[in-house]
């Protein structure tokens, strides 16, 4: 049985400095119980990891109100003004990545692969001071590979074993972030019995998934 803990336990694994990767579209599919467990803890200097910044003080966005990041790498920070307010005063680095890049980056990560090639980006200011790699005389910018210290990744259902499952457009990153991280902390709706889940509905093995967030 894969072990379950509450929110401030695993709060508790992650220290000051930690690079996360955070499922989650605009808080949709986030881990709203572990993400306030690290505001209440205080956590200070995270990276993290994301499709985006969240909203204001909801998904990533609590972590970015409580000042608790220092760096984010996201496709977007639009929906969140506090983001821009502390880039803007020095107070937090953004590295801003094209969505299907920053997907691929973590899948590279997941999977062991050297990085990525892309021609998005390329001849854009998003592209200076990065490596470029020409192949049969056609230019690709290269990205590395994305890696986290710990996902923190929500999902619908999980069984006493780890496998999960996810819902409709809250599947998002969760999936490939739980690749790409070392130690991956899964928040599901509820954990039910194995084989409830049928093997064929499972997206996470729970060979990749070291601890279970309890029900509230």
């Amino acid at each position: 049985m894969k072990e379950a803990i509450t929110p401030q336990e695993a709060a508790e694994l992650i220290p000051d400095g930690a690079v996360l990767a955070i499922g989650g579209f605009m808080g949709v599919g986030s881990p709203h119980r572990v993400i306030d467990a690290l505001v209440a803890a205080g956590r200070k200097n995270l990276t993290v990891i994301g499709n985006d910044a969240g909203r204001p003080d909801y998904g990533i966005g609590r972590l970015v109100h409580a000042r608790a990041v220092s760096k984010l790498i996201v496709s977007h920070i639009g929906l969140n003004p506090e983001s821009q307010k502390q880039m803007i005063a020095g107070e937090m680095t953004i590295d801003l990545a094209p969505q299907g890049t920053l997907a691929e980056q973590l899948r590279a990560g997941g999977y062991g692969l050297g990085g990525v090639l892309t021609k998005t980006a390329l001849g854009t200011i998003e592209a200076e001071g990065k490596r470029v790699i020409e192949i049969d005389g056609e230019e690709w910018l290269f990205e590395p590979p994305l890696k986290a210290d710990f996902a923190l990744i929500h999902a619908d259902q999980a069984d006493y074993v780890g496998n999960l499952t996810y819902q409709l457009t809250a599947t998002n990153f969760n999936p490939i972030m739980a690749m790409a991280a070392h130690t991956v902390i899964a928040e599901p709706r509820e954990i039910v019995p194995v084989g409830v889940v049928p093997p064929d509905a499972v997206r996470t093995p729970g060979v990749l998934v070291n601890y279970l967030i309890k029900r509230a």
